[in-house]
């Protein structure tokens, strides 16, 4: 024991020598210069500066030991956005800690996943430039006595943290070492509770009630934990509303499609129909990180080419829609051919139709003589002009004679008006279509005010309060165009809130103005209106006679021949940056692109062995920034961000980006940024670039890229040498933007000759979703070329027919997929 040596004081009688603990001592621990220490600045220096420990060991003023917990919650650290934080603390005392807590002190809100214990962490949040977040950690003894200290962590911004797959055709989805892949819905999975499991051996049927084929664009929309209530902000529950563009008929039958006397069998037909359109499905998430699909969730549907829906906008009730099915212009029947998709604030999905026209019998040899001159060049411009249709629908003999199931696709001038066939039918497809997943009682709506072409995508610029909203849109095909819809109606941002929300649809989708882009070459460009009455578009134009808005927006591809609208290398996929509000586009390619007729925003013609053609082969992806920043803006700065290529082609005139093994890819399909909820769309915002690519596949199988790319302008000016067969050369000059460098890797690696389309993440960033399309699209039921996804876990599933699916992809340690 130690001794101590009191001197007499006045007042000071006798004194009590035992070891108990007297007030003043009480007070002296309450009150003495280290509490200072365990609460203040002092303790925030040392963790700062590198004291591991913080100690409350020591002399009090009166020369005793002191008590009070010891503690440590690391030194200062370092880390990127999007990675996971962990922080793990000690506590020790000569008695017992009664509590330990953390909490944030300081820098961007993070959630912590535990306040209490000696463990906790969270995920480092988006930021632009090196921001410190201050945790600090208490403990507190059975005697009261609290200590705390304060560990800083400085967010470095986001990075591509995880290593370069490599190009590969193996069987499988690859993805990088620290990422699990996991297989979670498929061509054929029930999705009622009476649909039988899917064979997949051509038998089955019921795709009414079953996920449809070739998986492509999907959406995440959050549910609550429990019930059917819409939370935006669930990571763990929710419906994916996806497209099925198209079928692969070999498959979906037990020895591919059939005929007898060149009529489909009703059946076969019926199935290939309704494996078209929709699904809304509900997912989640387990304890342990699994994810599954509810087969008998109340909100699962599936919206196919038979699917009621109805018209809305500037074209419903128009003559142009009329039909023997709907006489008065104002219904349809379902989707059909949807590939991308966007997406409304207010909770619903848009899905958009776009090779729509091959479906559609329509011999020219016979049908023209039957139509206006007026009528003929609009079908020749929609390529309404086949002689059969893809699957032959139209040849179907109903078993019942009032069915027209099948006879609409059939586009023929056969009866004595439009109302009594189906010659306009094809004017009721090449929409955007607005559900909501929310409610399967309600009718989808076609927005006509977003005009009818090959739609690929129509993905909202920024919502700002006050400002009208914008949504834009490729067209893909060959030498087409990008076009912006801008409402006629300023965001009311209470709005997104709205139950009712296909009447939220109709407030901000039906009324506005269709745009079509003009590109410069010195950077700039113009947004062309599609205006009744403006800019040639009128009933004496002599390349078409236009007769009122709806003509216009029908026919918005002739509209905008007339007034000069930039033709594209193959315009896909929309995808905007959700901190700048820049707009990216995917030109996939062209092979009708020369050097005869390239320009600064398609500047590049080429070959590229072994295909000895001159084209632009491999695709770009192009950006633009609205003036002032503002989705109402008529006019724009553009760049392009890459140039696909292959890593072994000219640098000079080829791989103007400048890839390498890391990072080169061929045809840009696929495009969407990390959501603004997470770090991935926060800071400098991820972009994932998908592949749908034909020139590269002697190298690698399609492939998902991740990058993080710069802005507009960020790059220089580059004049490009084009040649044709004869080696005449022309020159070309555009924008190359900044070389991405280690900021674009490829991240992910399809199975054998699919494409990989259609992204999403949960609102946490830390769950990705991805389909996988066609794989083994060219073999046959004697000569199966994949056996994805069976052959996911061994790399090898023989006698398996291929499926579409949708794929789960997590990091091991919880961090934000991507970075």
């Amino acid at each position: 024991m130690t001794s101590f040596d009191f001197g007499y004081t006045d007042g000071d009688v006798d004194t009590n020598r035992s070891g108990g603990e007297s007030l003043s001592d009480m007070i002296d621990r309450r009150y003495s210069r280290r509490d200072a220490l365990r609460g203040g600045a002092s303790a925030a220096a040392m963790a700062v500066f590198g004291g591991a420990v913080l100690s409350a060991c020591g002399e009090d003023k009166m020369g005793g030991s002191d008590p009070r917990p010891t503690i440590s919650v690391g030194q200062s650290s370092q880390t990127t956005s999007g990675s996971r934080v962990t922080l793990t603390a000690t506590a020790t005392d000569n008695g017992s800690i009664a509590a330990t807590s953390f909490s944030q002190v300081s820098g961007p809100a993070v959630t912590l996943s535990s306040t209490t214990g000696l463990t906790t962490s969270f995920i480092a949040p988006g930021v632009a430039t090196t921001t410190p977040i201050v945790i600090r950690f208490s403990a507190t003894d059975d005697k009261g006595g609290t200590t705390t200290a304060d560990t800083t962590i400085n967010i470095e911004p986001a990075a591509l943290t995880f290593s370069a797959v490599a190009k590969n055709k193996n069987d499988v989805v690859t993805v990088p070492a620290g990422y699990t892949v996991s297989v979670l819905y498929r061509c054929g999975d029930p999705i009622s509770a009476s649909t039988p499991a899917y064979k997949n051996d051509g038998t089955d049927t019921g795709f009414s009630t079953r996920a449809g084929d070739n998986h492509d664009a999907l959406h995440w929309f959050g549910l609550a934990a429990s019930g059917n209530t819409r939370d935006e902000t669930n990571s763990t529950r929710g419906l994916l509303v996806m497209n099925h563009e198209y079928i692969f008929q070999t498959y979906l039958h037990p020895n591919g499609p059939t005929s007898v006397n060149g009529a489909r069998p009703e059946s076969e037909a019926l199935k290939e129909i309704e494996a078209h359109g929709v699904s809304v499905v509900e997912v989640s998430q387990a304890a342990n990180g699994a994810w599954s699909y509810n087969q008998s969730g109340a909100l699962n549907r599936r919206i196919t080419p038979n699917t009621p829906t109805a018209f809305s906008g500037p074209v419903r009730g128009s003559s142009l829609l009329f039909t023997a099915y709907s006489p008065t212009g104002v219904a349809g029947r379902g989707t059909i051919n949807n590939c991308a998709n966007g997406y409304t604030p207010w909770g619903t999905s848009l899905t958009c139709e776009e090779n729509w026209a091959g479906y559609f019998r329509r011999p020219t040899s016979a049908d023209n003589a039957r139509r206006s001159a007026k009528e003929v060049t609009a079908l020749a411009r929609y390529g309404v002009t086949s002689s059969s249709g893809n699957y032959g629908w139209a040849t179907v003999v109903a078993s019942d004679s009032t069915n027209t199931t099948f006879r609409r696709w059939d586009a023929q001038a056969t009866g004595a008006s439009a109302t009594a066939d189906f010659r306009n039918e094809p004017n009721q497809y090449g929409w955007v279509l607005e559900m909501d997943p929310y409610d399967p009682s309600t009718t989808p709506r076609k927005r006509t005010a977003l005009g009818r072409m090959n739609h690929e995508g129509c993905w909202p610029g920024a919502f700002v309060a006050g400002r009208k909203p914008a949504w834009y849109m490729g067209d893909d095909a060959r030498n087409e165009y990008l076009y912006k819809f801008v409402s006629a109606t300023a965001w009311s941002a209470s709005d997104a809130g709205a139950t009712d929300r296909l009447a939220m649809g109709d407030k901000y989708l039906d009324s506005g103005t269709l745009y079509v882009a003009k590109f410069a070459a010195d950077g700039t460009g113009t947004w062309l209106p599609l205006v009744f009455g403006q800019n040639g578009l009128t009933a004496s134009n002599a390349t078409y006679a236009f007769a009122d808005q709806a003509d216009v927006l029908t026919h918005c591809r002739l509209a905008a021949d007339i007034v000069g609208a930039t033709k594209m290398d193959r315009p896909e996929w929309t995808a905007v940056n959700p901190v700048t509000g820049e707009m990216y586009l995917t030109l996939t390619n062209n092979s009708q692109r020369t050097s005869a007729n390239t320009d600064a925003a398609n500047p590049r013609s080429y070959q590229d062995a072994p295909n000895f053609s001159y084209a632009n082969h491999n695709g770009h992806i192009l950006r633009l920034r609205e003036s002032g920043d503002t989705t109402e803006a008529t006019a724009f700065r553009w760049d392009i961000y890459a140039f696909g290529a292959g890593s072994d082609l000219n640098a000079q005139n080829i791989n103007l980006s400048n890839l390498d093994a890391s990072n080169d890819f061929s045809s840009p399909d696929g495009l969407w940024f990390g959501r603004a909820t997470n770090a991935s769309g926060q800071g400098n915002p991820l972009l994932w670039i998908q592949t749908d690519d034909g020139a590269f596949t002697d190298q690698t199988n399609n492939q998902m890229l991740a990058a993080i790319p710069g802005t507009v302008g960020d790059g220089a000016m580059r004049t490009v040498t084009n040649f044709n067969a004869a080696g005449a050369s022309t020159t070309t000059t555009t924008i190359v933007g900044k070389t991405p460098g280690a900021s674009l890797k490829r991240f992910l690696v399809g199975p054998v000759q699919c494409e990989v389309t259609g992204v999403d993440s949960t609102p946490d960033g830390r769950t990705l979703f991805v389909n996988i399309q066609h794989p083994g699209e060219d073999g046959s039921i004697s000569n199966i070329t994949s056996n994805w996804p069976a052959s996911q876990q061994t790399g090898s599933a023989p006698g398996n027919r291929p499926r579409s699916a949708t794929v789960v992809i997590q990091r091991t340690d919880g961090g934000i997929v991507g970075l």
